[in-house]
């Protein structure tokens, strides 16, 4: 058993909740833009002032609707300012969010909704409010619906026209640091999603320390954030959180096929995203280079960008040579990647699953760092990261400070410290079985260095017993495999079977560039090229690039290309893109079993 901790560097308040950090922050700074809202197609500031006057307004009318302190209040809508504010209003009535994804179904909203005992629910859309109100009748406790494209907050403001500003102040001073801040459900991997039950103390911890630890990425009147995540996760909600904490400002990106656009607008100094995120942009970057004619001068560019951040870790540093390739290509590439990602961030942090060694040093040798992380919803996002000014790529970085993590004998991950969940709502037998002594078990396996840096090998569950008596963990080269601009999605199969093999999808945003590439017909389908030779061998070379992290015996030997894809809408990934792998198993035993048939 092996552990390591750190320091707190953010003392948490014994009293206190969240939302007296937009007091805080209007009485210390009350002209600095703390936020950001899209109007008319040009970012309008709000300062610290005038958002705690919009929060004190909207909450209000939750008040005068008849929201009571402690009871929850669901909130489904997409990433965008109004979630904010009406999080920290639900706050400010005393009250407990519980968010929903926008994407969840029917059948998932009456489950959150009816398991949590929301009172009222705030949605964005027309089609939101037809879910919710399709499964009404089975929702006695819910009162009320709003509807934000249909002017919610200014509905609000007006029924809550009667309340006095000190009611309402009474009434966002009643929550203390242990109570409830939300309800967090969990995507639902293995079986209907759990409530995570979060606390005001668990985000102080959390987003605290974050901010103390990597300070110079978040100083008041210098930096910003441009959050697309969905605030419906806990990562989205830790930005949110940490940037009114530190505070920075803050904007929304409510569709992400608008990300690129959106960061060159708003140009924030500091990135927040998934590995998909960054695969994307290395990947589009290298297919445009490619389509004009400069794929040689790109990958050139890469090898030297890698090369360099790989030489950093050296105690002689990049050599003479290795310098001059890397700034003749900064002005030829780096400049114009950079430019993508919003032109002024430097940094980036990435969490949710695995970014890979080379496009993590490929990053940090173009000039833009992304800084590693891990967490789980259970540990109110980040519990281990890599610290600004000491990155190990390759780990997802030390313990949040003021935390521990422990590597039991087995292997599996322990957390222990003040950002751990208290337990899953209305459901003991699973907090029991999640919580023991205060650890929280993580069903992640992996290991600690020296330094206390954490590197994650796998999910205990999701390790494969090959018929050989082989352990497999499947994380190491699906990411590896899926880091190819061809491939959407993987899954490892095998267990209890002579060889590894994998399920592989195509992703659909580069499969028209191929087909263009290689002289096949616009619009031809995963279906008809599944059996393609020149596809096979394409999708072959990612599996040699998977096969090349792992041994022979855990290589994926045979793969087979899917006709169709995993998506939320087809119940084969989460709302986060986890992969449900005992539905994508049953869903396509068939093509598992021909894997296996000579």
């Amino acid at each position: 058993m092996r552990e390591f901790s750190l320091p707190a560097l953010y003392e948490v308040p014994a009293d206190g909740n969240l939302t007296d950090l937009i007091r805080r922050n209007a009485a210390l700074h009350p002209e600095v833009a703390v936020l950001a809202r899209k109007r008319d197609g040009r970012w309008e500031d709000v300062t610290a002032e005038d958002f705690l006057a919009e929060v004190r307004e909207t909450a209000k009318g939750l008040i005068a609707a008849g929201v009571r302190p402690g009871d929850r209040v669901a909130l489904m809508s997409r990433t965008r300012y109004e979630w904010t504010l009406l999080d920290f209003a639900i706050w400010s009535a005393g009250a407990v969010s519980v968010p929903v994804y926008e994407t969840s179904s029917p059948e998932q909203i009456a489950w959150i909704l009816s398991d949590s005992g929301a009172v009222a629910c705030l949605v964005e859309t027309d089609a939101h409010a037809g879910a919710v109100n399709s499964v009404r009748d089975r929702l006695p406790e819910l009162l009320h619906v709003w509807q934000i494209e249909r002017d919610a907050v200014g509905q609000l403001r007006d029924q809550g026209a009667g309340i006095t500003d000190a009611e309402a102040d009474e009434r966002a001073a009643l929550a203390d640091a242990d109570s409830p801040a939300t309800i967090v459900y969990t995507s639902g991997t293995t079986g209907r999603p759990k409530g995570c039950v979060l606390t005001h103390r668990n985000f102080f911890a959390e987003a605290g320390n974050v901010v103390e630890r990597l300070r110079p990425l978040f100083r008041t009147g210098e930096c910003s954030v441009l959050l697309f995540l969905p605030v419906a996760h806990v990562f989205g909600r830790l930005v949110e959180i940490g940037a009114v904490l530190a505070p920075i400002r803050l904007g929304h990106c409510a569709d992400i096929k608008n990300l690129t656009d959106e960061l060159a607008s708003f140009r924030p100094t500091m990135v927040l995203g998934v590995p998909r995120v960054f695969e994307k942009v290395y990947n589009s970057a290298r297919a445009k280079a490619q389509a004009d004619g400069k794929g040689g001068i790109f990958d050139k560019a890469a090898d030297a960008a890698i090369a360099y951040s790989r030489a950093l870790d050296t105690p002689s540093g990049p050599s003479l040579g290795v310098r001059i390739k890397h700034k003749a290509f900064d002005k030829l590439v780096y400049g114009k990647l950079r430019s993508v990602l919003g032109g002024r961030a430097r940094h980036a942090i990435s969490g949710g699953a695995p970014l890979g060694e080379r496009l993590g040093h490929f990053y940090r040798g173009i000039g833009f760092t992304v800084l590693e992380g891990y967490g789980l919803t259970e540990s109110c996002a980040a519990t281990a990261f890599n610290p600004w000014d000491r990155q190990k790529i390759g780990t997802v970085g030390q313990p949040l400070p003021g935390s521990v993590v422990r590597i039991a004998d087995d292997g599996e991950v322990l957390l222990h410290g003040e950002h751990i969940f208290t337990g899953y709502w209305n459901n003991e037998a699973a907090t029991s079985e999640a919580l023991s002594d205060g650890w929280f078990h993580t069903g992640d396996i992996g290991t600690l260095d020296e330094d206390g840096y954490l590197a994650i090998t796998g999910r205990k569950k999701e390790i494969i017993v090959t018929a050989g008596g082989k352990n497999v963990a499947p994380a190491v080269i699906e990411d590896r495999i899926r880091a190819h601009a061809l491939v959407g999605e993987c899954m490892v199969v095998g267990d209890g079977r002579p060889f590894v093999g994998a399920l592989i999808t195509l992703d659909e945003d580069f499969l028209p560039r191929w087909l263009e590439d290689h002289g096949r017909p616009a619009g031809t389908t995963a279906a008809t090229l599944r059996d393609d030779p020149e596809l096979l061998a394409d999708v072959q070379k990612a599996v040699d690039d998977g096969n090349a992290a792992v041994s022979k015996a855990e290589s994926v030997r045979k793969f087979r290309i899917l006709p169709a894809q995993f998506t939320e809408e087809s119940g084969h990934v989460t709302p986060s893109m986890k992969l449900k792998r005992a539905v994508v198993a049953k869903d396509f035993a068939h093509e598992i079993e021909a894997l296996y048939t000579k």
